[in-house]
């Protein structure tokens, strides 16, 4: 059989109980059963009064402190974002207004880095129709068939962190490289396979699960570029 419920205290039985047990509040507050778990815990000023405002204040204090730092890192994500923006839209600018084919290439091994404030930028050709570059042109670097499909499986951005360069794709730049972001290239059906790599010296520099959309407007860009210079198809 269900035991009845105990009824509520009114008002006037709490009143008698703390006339009859003065120490009541000041003891409960020194046990363990009053450890306080939020900062809604009431405040025993020195004169022995209980004092709950106190405590509601701390605890917005505390609220509107966190707001305030969660508004500095939106705002620190939101800068650093238009700071991406805007140095891959001038990296896209340098792409375009390149004079001649050599000239994107010279773009990308010399100025990519420098634009995008990373450490190594390669274009990597694998080896099919593409031997002639072999050692002859700064930022393009040449893979055995196959190489490209190994690093991206069927991915068309690869993002790796703290890792150590691979010299097969930056070269003597490899010492550098801690973090990396590969980006398949499209060119066209009639070249060979290719990608852009992006090194950067700080482990965390590219991180998996870090936003992709602005590298993949950058490769597409780079794709579209080689194209028009060498009169290919899409």
């Amino acid at each position: 059989m269900a035991r009845p419920a105990s009824p509520e205290p009114s008002p006037e039985s709490v009143a008698a109980y703390l006339r009859r047990h003065p120490d009541f509040l000041s003891d409960f507050l020194a046990s363990d059963a009053a450890a306080p778990d939020s900062s809604d815990s009431p405040i025993c000023r020195p004169d022995g009064v209980i004092d709950l405002q106190a405590a509601r204040v701390e605890r917005l204090r505390g609220e509107v402190d966190g707001l305030r730092r969660q508004q500095r890192a939106i705002i620190s994500a939101s800068r650093a974002n238009l700071n991406s923006q805007h140095r891959v839209h001038t990296a896209a600018l340098f792409l375009l207004d390149a004079q001649s084919f050599e000239q994107l290439i010279q773009t990308i091994g010399t100025d990519l880095a420098v634009l995008l404030d990373i450490d190594v930028a390669c274009l990597i050709v694998e080896a099919s129709g593409a031997t002639g570059w072999r050692g002859q042109v700064a930022g393009v670097r040449v893979v055995g068939t196959g190489q490209i499909n190994a690093r991206l499986g069927r991915a068309s951005v690869a993002l790796t962190d703290d890792m150590v360069g691979d010299p097969a794709l930056f070269g003597e730049g490899a010492g550098l490289v801690r973090s990396q972001a590969l980006l398949r290239l499209s060119v066209s059906e009639s070249t060979p396979p290719a990608l852009l790599a992006l090194g950067s010296r700080e482990p965390d520099g590219f991180e998996p699960g870090m936003r992709t959309d602005l590298l993949v407007f950058l490769g597409r860009i780079l794709e579209r570029c080689i194209r028009s210079w060498l009169d290919l198809p899409a």
